[in-house]
């Protein structure tokens, strides 16, 4: 068992890292939340899969359990389906007192985590990640927030969960292209600040894997924890998260959401903006090839045909862009980052083509 505290001042809450966590939820509640009416919100799938689970031991403890279901995909991620779950919610007779759980991935923890910063004007919410991308980067950090058809998380909220409890084995039952997707997430954390879990990703491969994934997670919630309590609202250190995530959302809207994954919009995106930075000098020589072949290394994809032109309207509705000026990440070489802030009108030159 592996326990990350991320120190927030009022808002601090702990990463618990263990396999077969899921079926001791129930035991470990009363440490969070004096709550004993819970809601859980997942998509359909994974409720299938583990929501009677959950359910079971928190029952077990003496909690009053509802389970919210939506539809899985990133197309729930809307206005009609977050007012769906607001008038579930009512329905249900949550109240202030009482708690939400997102189980599920990326799109669960930020429905559900929206819907709790949201209905009541605040509710405490625990987060339950069940894939990869949630369990190294989306399920830590209280970012929560839904799509508009023009971007990405371009209506949302700071909200910090009361607790992040990660159950490694859950995993097991991930298809390989939702495990790929992840690992676009796992490698932009070893870019930007750990070059040992870049040398030890470079060693391992897609079928030795899931024999390290309580240190692959560990080492990302370690490094998000650190940044997000430096930086809790993301005007500064935060923003070397988003190393290749400007170029990939427009990835994403460009193809329309669901033809790219999230891990593989931000794969191009650190690709195309690393091999920009690299023949600009800001880059030392070669470390586009190797992030590259890392990425192949793990199924992800390093380019697209969309041209730079085709992928600047998307990114003048990125959520990080600021008045006229937009920041890149960019990695001097693998393990170190720095933030380039840039004009707008400046953006071209870095996406390529």
């Amino acid at each position: 068992m592996k326990e990350i505290n991320v120190p927030l001042e009022k808002e601090t809450y702990s990463i618990r890292i263990e396999r077969g966590l899921l079926d001791r939820c129930g035991a470990l509640v009363s440490n969070v939340t004096a709550a004993r009416h819970i809601a859980v919100i997942s998509d359909a799938q994974v409720d299938a899969l583990y929501g009677q689970r959950l359910e079971n031991t928190l029952t077990a403890a003496g909690i009053h359990v509802v389970r919210l279901v939506f539809p899985q995909g990133e197309k729930s991620k809307c206005v009609d389906r977050l007012v769906q779950l607001y008038e579930q919610l009512a329905a249900a007779e949550i109240t202030r007192d009482d708690c939400i759980i997102t189980l599920g991935g990326g799109v669960s923890g930020d429905l559900g985590g929206f819907a709790a910063a949201t209905f009541l004007r605040g509710i405490p919410f625990i987060q339950i990640p069940t894939t990869v991308i949630a369990q190294v980067d989306s399920s830590v950090g209280g970012k929560v927030a839904i799509d508009l058809r023009s971007g990405k998380n371009l209506v949302g909220s700071f909200y910090q969960p009361s607790a992040v409890w990660i159950d490694p084995d859950l995993l097991q039952t991930l298809p390989q292209a939702f495990i790929r997707d992840g690992m676009g997430e796992v490698i932009k954390y070893g870019y930007i600040r750990d070059i040992r879990l870049v040398e030890r990703l470079e060693a391992w491969n897609e079928t030795t894997l899931s024999s390290h994934w309580e240190e692959i997670i560990a080492a990302c919630c370690t490094i998000k924890a650190a940044v997000v309590a430096a930086d809790t609202r993301d005007t500064g250190e935060r923003q070397i998260l988003n190393f290749g995530h400007t170029i990939g959302h427009a990835v994403e809207g460009f193809y329309g959401f669901g033809t790219y994954t999230h891990g593989q919009g931000v794969a191009i995106g650190m690709s195309r903006l690393t091999a920009r930075t690299e023949a600009a000098g800001m880059t030392e020589a070669g470390v586009t090839k190797r992030l590259r072949r890392l990425l192949q290394r793990y199924g992800l994809p390093i380019d697209v045909p969309a041209s730079a032109e085709e992928l600047l309207p998307f990114i003048k509705h990125d959520k990080k862009r600021r008045g006229q000026m937009i920041t890149l990440v960019v990695v001097p070489r693998p393990g170190t980052c720095r933030l380039v802030p840039i004009a707008l009108s400046e953006a071209a030159q870095y996406i390529g083509k």
